[in-house]
């Protein structure tokens, strides 16, 4: 009898090229960012205009609006989760002014604290994602990949907390809270580097036994170790934090919608088609990109009166009364898309998401 040996598993999440260029890109592109801004001298300078319209604008606030192509856009979704897309905004809506009107400081820490949850959990898709597409079946593998992949985040995020304040904040000052003990983030780091070194031993143990390395798993968690703990932990930097957080974040997202996008709309007729036809990719970028730039707008004019230059919007001072519903209701595409994406992308029972992106079955 022969025993089938296997070095490597490919179970990349795009495919091998577009792997490498989705989660590897963005640590390259921050590092060369960190680079310019070391020898540039403004390594700590608040973040330039050109990286606000870059990273924030065409990056981070596009990717939220990236949703609604997953679940607003796509009519077989709101035929069957239509009660969860409707009553997510309202519901976050409904929070977000109660919280508001305990005053800016509690709306603006609880959505600081959701956004770091969504943010620590997307990796955690992409690793199972790649497991599930390798065929893995190993329950000690995905709970090693579950606990590597977390403590990659997480670590930093609470070595954060530790060391406030920091060149870089969330969304604005005082989001996060400080005093978190030293003690604590030192249980942390040892807790972290176990857990890491835990899932490099296993991986060298499955490759000495021959039963297969995914590359596609090595991609997603070092990318993010290498910008969570670049980004926060390394250099105290707003440019690079920025950078590396958003792009990280953002890319992988941006490609996933647009491979959903191409599977379940190319070829068809209308807008969808066209956005997703396979000369379409630019066209798909920029909707999202100026879509993200009226709501930018919307918030310089409105609430943080920062880019006057950039935004045709007047400068209007509001009473906090007007604030309380204004906020929250511009804050309402990402407190929707860190609710929804918690749902819409699980691939238990949705046919369609297993088969665009291409997934065994359940």
């Amino acid at each position: 009898m022969v025993v089938s040996r296997v070095r490597w598993r490919d179970g990349w999440v795009f495919s091998a090229r577009e792997d490498l260029l989705w989660f590897l890109g963005p640590v390259v592109v921050s590092a060369v960012v960190a680079f310019v801004a070391w020898r540039t001298g403004t390594l700590h300078a608040d973040l330039p205009p050109w990286g606000f319209l870059l990273l924030v604008v065409g990056c981070d606030v596009a990717h939220v609006w990236g949703t609604a192509f997953r679940a607003y856009l796509d009519p077989v979704v709101r035929a069957r989760r239509g009660g969860l897309l409707l009553v997510t905004p309202l519901a976050c809506l409904a929070v977000g002014v109660l919280l508001h009107a305990q005053g800016p400081d509690v709306f603006w820490r609880a959505l600081a604290y959701v956004a770091a949850f969504h943010f620590v959990r997307q990796p955690w898709g992409f690793m199972a994602w790649a497991g599930r597409r390798a065929g893995e079946t190993s329950r000690l593998d995905r709970a090693l990949d579950h606990a590597a992949v977390h403590a990659a985040a997480l670590y930093p995020l609470l070595w954060w907390h530790a060391h406030l304040p920091r060149s870089f904040v969330w969304f604005r000052p005082d989001d996060f809270a400080a005093g978190l003990a030293s003690e604590v983030v030192g249980a942390a780091g040892v807790v972290y580097v176990a857990l890491l070194a835990a899932w490099v031993a296993r991986q060298a143990w499955r490759f000495a036994a021959g039963d297969g390395v995914n590359r596609a798993k090595w991609l997603v968690l070092s990318s993010t170790a290498a910008t969570w703990y670049g980004g926060i932990v390394w250099l105290d930097s707003d440019v690079v934090f920025t950078a590396s957080n958003v792009l990280a974040h953002g890319v992988p997202y941006l490609a996933l919608v647009h491979r959903y996008g191409r599977a379940r709309f190319s070829g068809a007729r209308g807008a969808l088609g066209r956005v997703f036809a396979p000369s379409g990719a630019a066209l798909y970028l920029a909707l999202l990109v100026a879509v993200a730039w009226v709501e930018e707008a919307c918030w310089d004019g409105l609430v943080w009166h920062q880019h006057a230059g950039w935004f045709p919007l007047p400068a209007l001072d509001l009473p906090e009364a007007a604030l309380s519903l204004v906020v929250p209701l511009l804050a309402l595409p990402q407190a929707t898309h860190y609710v929804l994406d918690a749902f819409i992308w699980r691939p238990g029972r949705d046919g369609d998401l297993r088969a665009a992106l291409r997934l065994p079955g359940r």
